[in-house]
């Protein structure tokens, strides 16, 4: 079994769970609805793909939810992978998720009404969509709905990023989407360079460590990497190179091992 699948996962609690899904769904549509031809136009951090392609995966996003709860269960009694490993496996499946995104935005004209469609299709499964004994058919393996719930979360957080830099203008994150977030790529980082040697700080929400070598026990650790929760987003998913970061103090980064460029991003 991979390391991220053996690693204890992170509790997250299925009522904060469902409104944040909920809020930041909401979040999108508003931010859709608010979009001019021009804005829609516009190119995103994704290459090749415009704002218009950007909501249309996220509307594809949404959508997953109601539609694995629809499909049959699997036949595994027992989960075969979690949030974790989906953060750490999702580069597997980057291709495939460009090229469907591409054909979904050729076939939908307006890309507000399939937001629309989701969001109306997710509200009545909320309940059933933060179960932590209902399994779904994941690509990946059997995962409990409320580990995809809060993959659901990881995208809609990182895409209402992608979107907000792309046409200027702010769209709210829901406060609870963006520290599930945080977490999830914070514990995909543990998962992908296990060990104590380094400690990777993003205030409020996530402290954890990770990189192999000496582990620190007592007093200030020796490798001290902190940043704020919009800039590691954007280090963990390949937005923003550490170079970058560094060089504009968005990201500290104390002692010889407090370098984790070769290990980012963690997200495809």
């Amino acid at each position: 079994m991979p390391p991220a699948a053996r690693r204890k996962s992170r509790a997250y609690d299925p009522i904060r769970v469902r409104n944040a899904l909920a809020a930041q769904a909401e979040n999108v549509r508003a931010a859709a609805h608010r979009c001019t031809p021009e804005q829609l136009a516009r190119p995103t951090a994704l290459p090749g793909w415009d704002v218009r392609h950007l909501l249309v995966h996220l509307a594809g996003q949404i959508d997953a939810v109601p539609r694995l709860l629809a499909e049959p269960a699997p036949t595994a009694t027992r989960p075969r992978t979690d949030v974790i490993q989906w953060a750490l496996s999702t580069a597997d499946l980057a291709e495939l998720l460009d090229s469907r995104t591409r054909d979904d935005a050729a076939r939908t004209p307006d890309a507000s009404a399939a937001i629309d469609a989701a969001t109306e299709e997710l509200e009545p499964v909320l309940e059933m969509a933060v179960r932590e004994d209902v399994l779904l058919p994941h690509r990946f393996g059997a995962m409990r709905a409320l580990d995809f719930a809060v993959s659901r979360l990881v995208e809609l957080v990182v895409h209402t990023d992608d979107l907000v830099r792309a046409l200027g203008t702010p769209v709210s994150l829901d406060r609870y989407a963006l520290a599930a977030t945080v977490r999830v790529l914070a514990d995909a980082l543990a998962a992908k360079a296990p060990g104590g040697a380094v400690e990777l700080r993003v205030p409020p929400f996530a402290v954890i460590q990770c990189v192999a070598g000496p582990r620190h026990t007592r007093g200030t650790p020796p490798n001290v990497v902190e940043t704020d929760p919009l800039t590691w987003l954007r280090l963990a998913t390949g937005r923003l190179a550490w170079t970058r970061a560094l060089a504009s103090h968005a990201l500290s980064a104390t002692g010889p091992r407090a370098d984790l460029e070769h290990h980012l991003p963690v997200l495809g």
